[in-house]
């Protein structure tokens, strides 16, 4: 049976896959601590993800059993560690099952997942619960759930990612060593972050923002014992007739952590050991060896736990600040201020509650200050203050400009209650104005605007509006620039206006006026004006 293929359309959602797991990669492998630090469990599944990724990128196959068989065999060929080569399985699986059945229903992708589970299982010789093997299995069961039969693929997929979360976070419930160390596996928490990244792409949504942070881990979790055996051997042999199973014994003498993956004309070989060079003897009797690779665990645990004590060492912050604002700039400019953390969001792109807690988990600080920036994130914010582990002060700013203000008067040493202070009083005595188009014909506390007019507003109030910008503009400025306020700041948007006019007339009126311009990149208000 062919299957047409969508060689773009694949290309686009092995990109998304690759994407969300590059960006969790450090996390992931501060993470690994089971069987034993294998090397480094984000970078290794990196490394073989992005051998598929390859793959698909250099293909032109004409069908979807071609490029399945490119996918699969590349992944086995530049799988790394022990997770690296359990991920070529799962990916062999699903491509396979995506290759003859499609993912444009929801029994189709429940067939990939279960057929990747599968893979993933038969490829391990003793099974163990509470790693990567436990989400590949619960993923695929909920992909199998009955009330999903009829469901579209962006469906299956959210509610497949929202099991892998909660599989992920009970991986220390079924192993020991997991929960002395007080983290999840690492491999689990790599293949949700593929997923994710998946259904990310098949439903066309960017990737949902993971924390730049490292979390920070405990004494247990750094502190691991060494392998019993020294080097990390892997390598590839090829051949006309191998016997796999023949493999596996001649090595399984040598050393823990087999695994032998593949089929009769190439295999992949790991094996720990302390004779690399006899598990090499073994591979080179079956066929022509390649790709060998053998690193030195032991040199590595010590790499990763010098890594992670530094990291524990670093200082943790009395308060931090995370803050909502739209656009590049007017995150570098809040930063520039000292937020640990800025959300991307704002008027018609406000954030949700989970992407606020996460920020606010992620922030290395043991209490933190939450600038929402926007009466419609105000909500958000102040549920996931609630949800936090940590204390979570939310300051009710309404505008960017008040967080602005408030952002100049945080200092990073002082405490909460000092800094809540300050910034609130700051926030509330600030100046906001904004101006932008008109959407459509209205009357605004009795200002006539048309639809695509120039409309100036001043603390959610409307000032002014008309044809000249330059003109609104100035009404708004003058309306800003109360007794007391000497310094006025223009945000410019991501349609930037022409300022040159404007200001050397408010020059002219106001000599003595402080004034500057920052690049802001917000959308839907080309100029917004703080004043202080």
């Amino acid at each position: 049976m062919e299957t047409r293929l969508e060689l773009g359309r694949a290309r686009e959602l092995a990109r998304a896959a690759l994407a969300s797991l590059e960006a969790s990669r450090q996390r992931i492998d501060d993470l690994n601590v089971y069987p034993v630090p294998d090397g480094d469990t984000g970078t290794n599944l990196t490394l073989t993800l992005r051998a598929a990724v390859d793959a698909v990128e250099r293909s032109d196959a004409r069908d979807a059993q071609a490029l399945a068989r490119e996918v699969t065999r590349a992944t086995l060929l530049g799988a790394r560690g022990n997770s690296g080569v359990i991920l070529s399985q799962i990916v062999r699986g699903f491509a396979e099952a995506a290759a003859n059945g499609g993912l444009d229903r929801g029994a189709a992708l429940a067939r990939a997942f279960r057929a990747a589970s599968d893979a993933a299982y038969r490829a391990v010789r003793e099974p163990a619960e509470g790693t990567i093997l436990t989400v590949a299995r619960e993923l695929a069961e909920e992909a199998e759930s009955p009330e999903l039969a009829g469901a579209a693929p962006v469906e299956v997929l959210r509610r497949v990612v929202s099991r892998g979360e909660r599989a992920l976070a009970r991986t220390p419930e079924l192993l020991d060593v997991l929960r002395a160390a007080g983290v999840v596996d690492a491999g689990g928490a790599g293949l949700l972050e593929i997923v994710r990244g998946l259904a990310a792409g098949v439903a066309g949504e960017p990737l949902p923002e993971r924390p730049a942070e490292r979390e920070r881990l405990g004494s247990e979790a750094i502190h691991q014992e060494l392998s019993r055996y020294r080097y990390c051997t892997m390598f590839v042999v090829e051949g006309p007739r191998l016997d796999l199973r023949r493999l596996e014994r001649d090595l399984e003498r040598l050393g823990d952590s087999l695994l032998v993956v593949g089929d009769a004309s190439a295999a992949k070989v790991h094996v720990h050991t302390d004779d690399p060079g006899a598990a090499l003897a073994v591979g080179t009797r079956a066929g022509v060896v390649d790709a060998v690779e053998i690193a030195n665990m032991h040199r590595q645990t010590e790499k990763r736990e010098e890594r992670l004590t530094a990291l524990a060492s670093e200082p943790v912050a009395h308060v931090a600040v995370v803050a909502v604002a739209p656009g590049a700039g007017n995150r570098r400019l809040l930063e520039a201020y000292g937020a640990s953390r800025v959300v991307e969001g704002g008027q018609t792109a406000n954030p949700s509650t989970r992407e606020l807690l996460d920020s606010v988990e992620a922030v290395p600080a043991q209490e933190v200050i939450l600038l929402p920036n926007n009466p419609n994130v105000l909500l958000a914010a102040e549920q996931a203050a609630s949800l936090a582990s940590k204390p979570v002060r939310v300051l009710p700013t309404r505008s960017l400009q008040a967080g602005l203000a408030a952002m100049a008067a945080y200092v990073a040493t002082a405490s909460a209650d000092r800094n809540e202070a300050a910034m609130r009083a700051a926030a509330e005595q600030a100046g906001a104005g904004e101006v932008t188009r008109a959407s459509r014909d209205a009357e605004l506390d009795g200002v006539r605007v048309r639809r695509g007019a120039w409309l100036g507003l001043v603390d959610d109030r409307a000032v002014a509006a008309g044809d000249d910008f330059d003109a609104v503009a100035g009404d708004v400025v003058e309306c800003l620039l109360a007794p007391g306020r000497d310094v006025l700041t223009l945000v410019t948007g991501a349609e930037e206006p022409e300022l040159a006019s404007l200001l050397e007339a408010v020059r002219a009126r106001h000599p003595g006026l402080e004034v500057e311009v920052v690049p802001g990149g917000q959308p839907h208000y080309p100029l917004l004006l703080l004043a202080e």
